[in-house]
């Protein structure tokens, strides 16, 4: 028929068939036969839109970052959306009649920068540099809560914040600084190993010396126990010498006082055996001498009685004229003689 036309849409996308002012049907996928003269299509995706962003921006430190990301989302009441912005089909059931579906985007691009901006104005450059995931966070948070974005029916997916760069000249001069600081920490890290290996040579030094110290106070100590042992052992020596001569002294007074003892002993025998001798002789010099004889004879051997009898014949001699001795009584007073004397 003339002006009958059939439509079929995406499961993405929110088809609403609008006729005389009122929805007549709407939903996700459909098919239909419409009139063209008298019907409205009105077509919104509903799938997840990526948004890339980049935005020049100055710090708080008044110095230009660059910032880049992406923002996605979706369109999550369709209705909302279409009565805010024009998503009409035209005649031939594909293309807008007007440009607001390509400008949501933009929209929503609007409304990120506003935050970033206001996210990279309260941080300094290196602040900045190092905050983009803080600064996404930041930006999915508040851009959800923007009532533009509620009021388009609009949900936030997620933000991403891949770079946040300086200007060429002021990376150089980030990198010169971190440069120049690595240098100094590897600088700072050559000192404290140069310095630790001094300490750890010097604590080996001093454990050396307090060795050496302790090895000489130990020999002092067995020098001087020494010393002392061998003072004492002199000491004992002097005191046992002491204590021999001592002894040897008492001794030769004791050997002293006995040859004293002795000596006196002897003295007085001799003084009584020279009474005796005296008194003996006193009363010999009265006797008559042959009793003396006739005494001293008694006892004696018959060797001894002939020797004194020779003895008496040879103060004889003069008067005597001739002698003889008979070999057998020669014989028998050798004889005797040797008798007696064995």
């Amino acid at each position: 028929m003339l002006g009958m036309r059939f439509i079929k849409s995406q499961p993405t996308v929110h088809l609403m068939q609008f006729r005389a002012g009122k929805v007549m049907r709407e939903g996700s996928g459909l098919s239909f036969f419409y009139y063209a003269p008298t019907t409205t299509l009105v077509a919104v995706p509903v799938a997840s839109q990526d948004r890339p962003f980049i935005l020049e921006l100055v710090t708080a430190d008044f110095q230009s970052v660059t910032v880049q990301g992406q923002v996605t989302y979706r369109i999550s009441d369709p209705r909302r959306t279409a009565a805010m912005m024009d998503f009409s089909l035209a005649k031939d059931g594909h293309s807008y009649i007007s440009e607001d579906p390509k400008r949501l985007g933009d929209r929503v691009a609007m409304q990120v920068e506003v935050i970033v901006q206001q996210a990279v104005q309260a941080l300094e450059l290196k602040q900045a540099l190092r905050s983009s995931a803080m600064i996404a966070r930041t930006v999915q948070s508040d851009l959800s809560a923007q009532p533009e974005i509620e009021a388009l029916g609009l949900e936030v997916l997620g933000v991403s914040v891949m770079a946040v760069k300086p200007t060429p000249d002021i990376a150089r001069a980030l990198e010169a600084e971190a440069r120049e600081s690595n240098l100094k920490a590897a600088d700072d890290a050559v000192y404290l190993r140069r310095m630790s290996a001094v300490e750890n040579e010097r604590a080996i030094r001093q454990n050396e010396l307090d060795t050496d110290i302790a090895v000489e106070q130990k020999k002092r100590q067995i020098r001087e126990t020494q010393m002392e042992a061998k003072a004492t052992l002199m000491r004992k020596e002097n005191e046992l010498r002491n204590e021999q001569m001592a002894s040897d002294i008492a001794l030769e007074e004791k050997r002293k006082a006995f040859v004293t003892g002795q000596a006196h002993n002897s003295g007085t025998l001799a003084d009584a055996e020279a009474h005796r001798v005296a008194v003996l002789m006193q009363a010999l010099e009265k006797a008559d001498p042959r009793i003396v004889n006739a005494l001293a004879a008694a006892g004696m051997q018959p060797g001894q009685l002939i020797a004194q009898a020779f003895g008496g014949i040879a103060e004889r001699a003069e008067r005597i004229g001739q002698l003889n001795v008979s070999p057998e009584l020669l014989q028998g007073l050798m004889g005797a003689g040797v008798g007696a004397a064995s």
